[in-house]
């Protein structure tokens, strides 16, 4: 994770600001910053989404692929997650730095959408036992300003938002044997339903408060900090505790109940821009890296 080294005294500075509610860039401790998030910014993939919150810059690329169901779910398809940690992000990922990281938030999201009910995974199902389709979702890590999990989470569900499967026939002829035909009429396509994915929210533990959306100098005065999915509906799905500090059971419940009312607005206001954009069909203007 990337870090930010301060003096005692900036330390002292941004922990009583938390204090009184007011942090260094004039946020209050339950407010994030302005997200830009924009879909359908990689021509050769699924469904992409990029995702820029402070100085902190993701990209993920979700590429449907057939494959063959895992044995215990043999009517199921399924998501693989890859994170790769460019080098230009922050010098901590050159070498081993990125990777370790990588497979972390892999870990992560691997959990987050362990649920059940996060997407309908019977829907990728092609052909029981033998077909179905298996999504990978890429993700790059561009830059680092602060909270991670929270942007990759809020990409994740843009990227699944865009995505687009073809639809698919099973042809079998006289002799038993199927054969597979995919539609080449690009609207002739599968949605995924991302009401239940959920999106990450981390608290950061500073004094006896507690702030989300930290950037990366509060993060450096947190000891503690509590990461925690949320569904739209403010569902909590999953909860792992980061940092070398402890939390009390009084934080972690009232941390708890701070990220499920920031959870739901935050599923809010993202949907608000997904269906905005979508409602501009192919007449808007793509930023995509030129912006």
């Amino acid at each position: 994770m990337a870090t930010v080294v301060l003096s005692e005294a900036e330390k002292v500075y941004i922990v009583h600001g938390v204090q009184e509610d007011l942090r260094l860039d004039g946020r209050g401790c339950e407010d994030y910053r302005c997200a830009e998030v924009e879909t359908d910014v990689v021509s050769n993939t699924s469904g992409s989404a990029r995702v820029k919150l402070g100085h902190t810059d993701i990209l993920v690329g979700v590429k449907a692929e057939m494959g063959t169901p895992k044995l215990e779910k043999p009517d199921e398809g399924y998501l693989e997650f890859f994170v790769d940690c460019s080098a230009n992000a922050t010098p901590e990922f050159e070498g081993r730095g990125g990777e370790e990281l990588g497979s972390e938030i892999a870990n992560t999201l691997c959990r987050v959408f362990s649920s059940e009910s996060t997407v309908d995974l019977k829907s990728l199902c092609i052909n029981p036992r033998e077909h179905c389709w298996v999504l990978y979702v890429d993700v790059l890590l561009l830059e680092c300003g602060g909270n991670l999990f929270d942007a990759i989470s809020v990409a994740v569900k843009a990227a699944l938002f865009n995505t687009r499967i073809p639809k698919v026939r099973v042809l079998e002829d006289q002799e038993g044997s199927k054969e597979i035909e995919l539609s080449d009429d690009p609207y002739d396509c599968i949605r995924l339903s991302v009401d239940n994915v959920p999106c990450i929210v981390t608290l950061n533990k500073i004094g006896y408060r507690h702030v989300v959306d930290a950037t990366l100098q509060e993060e450096a005065c947190s000891l503690a900090s509590l990461l925690i999915s949320v569904t739209s509906k403010g569902a909590l799905t999953s909860m792992k505790k980061m940092g070398k500090g402890s939390l009390d059971p009084e934080s972690i419940f009232e941390m708890m109940e701070t990220g499920k009312r920031v959870g739901k607005s935050l599923h809010t206001a993202l949907q608000k821009i997904l269906d905005e954009e979508e409602s501009l069909g192919t007449s808007r203007q793509k930023v995509g890296f030129l912006g």
